[in-house]
């Protein structure tokens, strides 16, 4: 059970709540400033002042250098002249007062006025207040006061926003790295890594390199600097790395490497320095960037835009600070990334990061453990089988299989039911691969049909071939951005030969040669066939050396330094041989194809009627048209995919 955490949420200002303060102060600074007053006393002319003074009315004044406010007599409120001072802010009868107020020029006149006023009884009291120039400096200073306070108040903001801690304008060059020790509690452990074997074994040790140092160093070994995770995206390169926080007694400093890159130049650099420093103070320490590749990039490779300064000069200093004068060796840093190709030779040597552990799309055994972890939340029925659900999903990373199973919950939800069950999987492999079904996409006749010839072509021919994966289900019904789609049970092969990928090329090839065998035209839905079978054969012809004409050479570059050429790496003669059997492999193809669905022709136009009367039509229908598949009994538990 997971420790609860006591501490109360740190209490946060709201910038709003701070705006509306010092506007609300700055108004009422200029409401009392102007002499407003809850008794709502009026302005009158100072010669209106003498003539309420001598006819009596007046109970009391008092009065500054400039400025005089008036008390009434009670029984000078009932005056119908006063009626606009008669009562307060609330309707009340404003006894107290004050009731009028009036500038005055010369105070000592206005004072002498007053005593032989009092020396007649025409006035009760008077009273001269002291000078005081706090209310000027006030409202002189008091705007500026409010504009600098708000102006330090967003600069605590900005600097704390961008520098990770402190509330300071210079703390925008601190590391914005998020520490996991003892008193964060990761829930993530090797036991929730399923799969990945060797890679967690690698990881593992660099843990236990850090707990128990002394079994290493003791006969003479070196504790590695580095290490990096190094794979497709989904595989599970973060997850390793929170398992390692989870597992580790020792410090674990997380960030991206996008949080060294900033506006302000040698910010990143600064950054980098920091983190180290913070490192190296809780030694032994783990150090964990992910996408590496934002800061890592080789340098000086853009030809086109040029180097960037603020960028390598980050990259310098994670250079120097992973091996250099005065490094530390309790430090180890962990990173990964999808873009290996384009890092930095000088970050990828050894003494920097000394392993590179390649993070591989998991087989049918470790897609099996990664369902059972996945599976563990949900209630699924008691029939449902791992092994078969691992069978269904090949080439899928640990990122999808986890989808595939939330959105399998998700269908069994939408039906209402009480578990997920098989089809509920089934349904999730097809919504993810293939797209949401668009039932309710308008089809004319003219069009279903020829969909539906299409379809059944790639099913024909790839019943046909020896090296096509055998079909499982053939369908009509609009799915994402296609208007129909075949699932079919490839191998999970190590090595291709060639002739499988001329049986792959001619079965992707079936769709639009049965359109020309049956209605001797062609359309545009074939564009992902064709864009399928191009990149086969310039594979095949380019990367691979399959071709008898160009030859056992490769143009494929693994060190991705060919994007930034402006020239190819073959000349204009070899560039036309390319072309010419590129299009060679393909057309050879589509005629063989078309060859196969002229001598199947009955059967072909069978399977499109059922394709069109049922939408969906499976391998049992096909063996009903064709018979038993030529090439050898069909394993039922082979995986599935999808081939539009």
């Amino acid at each position: 059970m997971a420790k609860e955490n006591n501490q109360n949420p740190k209490f946060k200002i709201s910038p709003w709540l701070v705006y509306g303060v010092i506007l609300g102060a700055l108004l009422l600074f200029s409401v009392f400033g102007s002499g407003f007053d809850l008794n709502n006393p009026r302005p009158i002319t100072l010669s209106k002042f003498h003539q309420y003074l001598d006819s009596n009315q007046v109970a009391k004044v008092d009065f500054n250098k400039s400025k005089a406010t008036v008390y009434l007599k009670e029984s000078a409120l009932q005056n119908k002249s006063h009626e606009a001072v008669k009562n307060d802010v609330f309707g009340k009868l404003n006894v107290k007062g004050p009731h009028y107020f009036t500038e005055i020029g010369n105070d000592e006149l206005f004072e002498k006025n007053l005593q032989e006023a009092s020396q007649k009884g025409l006035i009760d009291d008077y009273e001269k207040e002291p000078d005081s120039a706090w209310g000027e400096i006030l409202s002189i200073f008091l705007p500026f006061i409010l504009i600098a306070g708000l102006w330090i108040f967003m600069m605590r903001r900005m600097s704390g926003g961008a520098g990770g801690g402190g509330g300071q304008i210079f703390s925008i060059g601190k590391s914005k790295a998020k520490l996991f020790d003892e008193k964060n509690d990761v829930k993530v452990t090797f036991e929730n890594v399923a799969g990945l074997e060797g890679a967690k074994e690698e990881i593992q040790e660099i843990v236990e390199f850090l707990k128990n140092p002394e079994k290493y160093t003791s006969i003479g070994g070196k504790i590695p600097k580095g290490a990096l995770l190094v794979g497709p995206p989904g595989t599970g390169k973060t997850l390793l790395a929170k398992a390692v926080a989870g597992e580790a007694k020792v410090p674990f400093f997380s960030l991206s490497g996008s949080d060294f890159v900033e506006m302000f130049v040698g910010v990143g650099a600064s950054r980098v320095r920091d983190l180290f420093k913070q490192a190296k103070e809780k030694s032994p320490a783990i150090i964990f960037i992910d996408e590496i590749d934002a800061v890592g990039r080789a340098r000086g490779k853009n030809n086109m835009s040029g180097s960037n300064d603020e960028r390598e000069n980050t990259l310098n200093q994670l250079l120097t600070e992973m091996d250099g004068f005065g490094t530390n060796t309790n430090v180890i840093v962990l990173a990964a990334t999808n873009r290996a190709d384009v890092l930095d030779k000088a970050l990828m040597r050894a003494g920097r990061f000394d392993r590179q552990i390649y993070v591989d799309l998991p087989d049918i055994r470790e897609r099996k453990e990664i369902f059972e972890v996945h599976l563990k939340p949900i209630k699924k029925s008691e029939e449902l089988d791992t092994e078969f659900l691992a069978k269904q999903t090949p080439g899928f990373s640990g990122a999808d299989i986890a989808n595939v199973c939330n959105e399998a919950a998700l269908i069994a939800a939408r039906k209402d039911k009480k578990s997920v069950n098989k089809q509920d999987f089934l349904d999730a492999v097809d919504r993810i691969v293939g797209g949401l079904e668009k039932k309710n996409k308008i089809v004319t006749p003219e069009e279903k049909r020829a969909i539906a010839i299409h379809e059944a072509g790639h099913a024909t021919v790839s019943w046909m071939l020896e090296h096509a994966a055998p079909l499982v289900k053939v369908t009509i019904v609009p799915r994402g951005q296609s208007l129909g789609a075949a699932w079919y049970l490839p191998e999970e092969r190590l090595i291709v030969r060639p002739e499988q990928m001329l049986d792959e090329m001619c079965a992707t090839m079936g769709g639009r040669a049965a359109e020309k065998v049956i209605f001797d035209k062609i359309s545009t839905g074939a564009l992902s066939d064709l864009e399928k079978v191009t990149k086969q054969a310039r594979a095949m012809v380019t990367v691979y050396g399959l071709n008898d004409k160009i030859g056992n050479i490769t143009y494929y570059d693994s060190s991705g330094q060919s994007e930034y050429s402006f020239s190819k790496p073959y000349s204009e003669d070899t560039a036309k041989i390319i072309d010419t059997e590129i299009s060679a492999l393909i057309e050879n193809q589509y005629q063989r194809a078309i060859q196969l669905l002229k001598d199947n022709k009955d059967k072909l136009v069978a399977l499109a009627d059922i394709l069109i009367e049922k939408e969906v039509i499976f391998k049992d229908d096909l063996e009903a048209i064709f018979g038993k598949r030529p090439f050898g009994k069909i394993d039922e538990n082979l995986p599935e995919t999808i081939i539009e």
